[in-house]
């Protein structure tokens, strides 16, 4: 043998020495070093978890009227894996289901289908699990609908009928509450993939919207797991735990359910006002807080839906109204979700801006019928001039063109289009003393947080939109080139970025890009009323166990203070009083025993009328009372509703006689605000038609 064959020799024995070492080497770390993790791979690839959900706790309002309880109910469920191999795909087994349980077979298809598989504009009541869950059909068959199903199980293949506990919202007071309450569904595969820390289990429902979603980790309580180890034949060979499933907790409300009734109920008649009227009125919403706490006592938004529907099982039609436009979008919640602008609410805040910039409550002022700002006039309400007037009476008959006057001092003071780098901002720092441009920080989830247009702001949204305006020709519709836009366009390319006259003369008055939502409205008045503190509304007030051991209580958040004196505050209370006595709102609250102070608003919101004319007027009434001691701030809005006092401030009117039983009304808190936490008396539930006890 040559030296280079002795050689080539030499390395393929190192070679496979190497390679044995290597193999043992492997060997010996799986069997011996990371023995254990794959022995308990093994183990779990052969248990199986059988996990019984919980029962979920149930929600009452503050004297412990039940609002979301559990009832009895019979689940229809598909098995897509086992549908999906017949020939049809399952076609007829769904034909046949949708057959015994009355319902639109359309409906039935469109629910076990996943979500994915369908057109994104078609996904409405789609099944966000996977096929390998048993997905529901129906939770409300019959008796008899489910003995026809299991009888007859040779036709119905991957079809199964079993009691369920239903999440219920009786409305036993009459209240609907839908977008705070909330609804529960099945786990998805968004919810497994963040679920961290919460422990999901795939048959479980959980929170999805309101307060069932905020509150969801002491609602669900804690699933049971039976876990058992099975053979190749899935035989269970042996038991390795059982937890019994522990109930959710309960959660008790500040929200009053006869009172959440009562502002429903007139809101909705407002909104029937302001249609009678001669307007849209397509939506509103309608808030009451205790102005000493910050808690809600209720809490409305029109358009509502049934808070059931989702329980019952959503239709494709009940889907896709929820979020049309023709509708009004029932699913949105106006008091927290609903922007407005505040009109002459928000004179409250320039008020205090005044004084701050050195403007007396003492003093007289001009109102007159309009008031010339660089090329444009700023006219005052139907262009009337009321003269030399203390400002005092100025807020109660609402006059404007005092403010654009003094607002455009200040800007003029400020700069002008060349602001100082130390501008003081009078209106825009007290505006945001007071909240806006901020959540108030409610314990429900999608808040928005309103609009404070201030110099940040501009910047903001010159950034965003500068292209779209210096190069309009190429950006617009067609139908979008009219004069007044292109002129709108024109402005906006060149200074965009500034805060113009007209931007402050606008905020004055709660116009422009000014908005707000309802409930950052009734935090303003509620900290006027109280003598400046800033509350965080609250809706919860306690959380306790099924066996009433508390749990957790809800104490009052102060959000701040707002920038506001206590001379300004007295002359608040006093011009607010004004307002009902003499000023808008003396026609809509006269002959009421309860003295009431508060605000009206007639926003003027530009092209989004409804029946070709330039406007619609956004109808808005802001108030507390009893006005020398105020424990209650009702605030009301009425989008395209028309004039504040005539539309809103009728239904605040009503809201106070609920409240305080007068003008032969029965008070629907006669008791007053309740400080104590109620206990939950389980026989109630068991006297409501086939609930489930907590």
């Amino acid at each position: 043998m040559n030296d280079r064959s002795r050689l080539n020799l030499i390395v393929v024995q190192i070679f496979i020495a190497s390679l044995m070492v290597a193999l043992v080497g492997r060997l010996f770390y799986l069997q011996i070093a990371d023995g254990p993790r794959y022995r308990e791979a093994a183990l779990n690839i052969q248990s199986r978890d059988i996990v019984t959900p919980a029962n979920r706790g149930v929600i009452v309002d503050d004297l412990g009227t039940p609002i979301a309880i559990n009832r009895a109910g019979l689940v229809v469920t598909v098995d897509r894996s086992i549908i999906d191999k017949t020939p049809d795909k399952g076609l007829s087994i769904l034909q046949k289901v949708a057959s015994v349980l009355g319902l639109n077979y359309n409906d039935v298809y469109i629910r076990t289908r996943l979500c994915p598989e369908l057109p994104k504009g078609d996904r409405a009541g789609c099944w966000n699990g996977t096929r390998y869950q048993p997905i529901p059909v129906t939770k409300e068959a019959t008796q008899d609908q489910a003995l026809n199903i299991m009888e007859h199980s040779d036709l119905f293949p991957g079809v199964n009928a079993e009691p369920i506990s239903i999440r219920n919202y009786p409305s036993l007071e009459g209240e609907n509450a839908a977008h705070v309450l909330g609804y529960v569904g099945p786990v998805t595969e968004a919810d497994m993939n963040n679920s961290v820390g919460k422990n999901y289990f795939r048959n479980e429902l959980i929170g999805k919207s309101g307060l069932e979603y905020q509150y969801d980790s002491y609602l669900r309580g804690t699933a049971g797991i039976k876990t058992v180890i099975v053979d190749r034949k899935e035989a269970i060979t042996q038991q390795s735990r059982d937890t019994k499933p522990i109930p959710g907790d309960n959660l008790i409300l500040n929200i009053n359910a006869k009172l959440q009734a009562a502002v429903e109920k007139e809101l909705y008649a407002s909104i029937l006002r302001g249609r009678s009227l001669g307007h849209r009125a397509d939506s509103g919403a309608a808030i009451v807080l205790d102005v000493k706490t910050g808690a809600v006592l209720a809490m409305a938004s029109y358009p509502t839906y049934d808070p059931n529907i989702w329980e019952n099982g959503i239709t494709v039609t009940q889907a896709k109204n929820l979020y049309s436009e023709k509708s009004a979008v029932p699913a949105l919640s106006r008091a927290i979700q609903g922007a407005f602008a505040p009109a002459s609410t928000f004179k409250v805040i320039s008020t205090a801006a005044a004084v701050r910039a050195g403007y007396s409550t003492d003093a007289s002022y001009s109102c007159p019928a309009s008031v010339q700002i660089g090329n444009r006039e700023f006219k005052n309400f139907d262009s009337k001039s009321a003269g030399r007037i203390p400002l005092k009476t100025a807020i109660a008959i609402s006059c404007d063109s005092l403010w654009y006057q003094i607002a455009y001092d200040e800007w003029v003071r400020d700069g002008g289009l060349r602001p100082k780098s130390n501008a003081n901002d009078y209106f825009f720092t007290t505006a945001k003393g007071f909240g806006l441009g901020k959540k108030t920080g409610i314990d429900l989830p999608s808040e928005i947080s309103g609009r404070l247009p201030d110099r940040q702001w501009k910047l903001d949204w010159y950034a965003q939109n500068k292209d779209f305006y210096c190069n309009y020709k190429y950006r617009a519709k067609k139908t979008q080139l009219t004069q007044l836009l292109i002129e709108i366009a024109r402005e906006n390319c060149i200074d965009g970025d500034k805060v113009r006259a007209g931007d402050a003369v606008n905020f004055s008055i709660g116009q422009g890009d000014t908005l707000m939502t309802p409930l950052q409205l009734a935090a303003t008045y509620s900290a006027i009323a109280n003598g400046g503190t800033l509350y965080q509304p609250q809706i919860a007030k306690a959380i306790v166990k099924s066996d009433g051991t508390l749990v957790k209580k809800f104490e009052p958040i102060i959000n701040g203070k707002i920038p506001v004196d206590k001379k300004t505050i007295d002359f608040l209370h006093s011009a607010l009083r004004a307002v009902v006595t003499s000023g808008t709102g003396a026609g809509s609250f006269a002959g009421l025993p309860v003295a009431v102070s508060g605000k009206t608003g007639t926003a003027q919101v530009f092209g989004k009328n409804w029946d070709g004319t330039s406007k619609a007027d956004t109808s808005w009434f802001a108030s507390f009372a009893p006005s020398e001691k105020p424990q209650y701030a009702v605030v009301m809005v009425v989008s395209q509703g028309g004039f504040g006092a005539s539309t809103s401030g009728v239904g605040v009117r009503k809201i106070y006689e609920a409240i305080f039983g007068t003008n032969g009304q029965k008070s629907v808190m006669p008791m007053g605000i309740p400080s104590t936490i109620p206990n939950i008396d389980v026989t109630k539930f068991g006297a409501l038609k086939n609930a489930v006890k907590p």
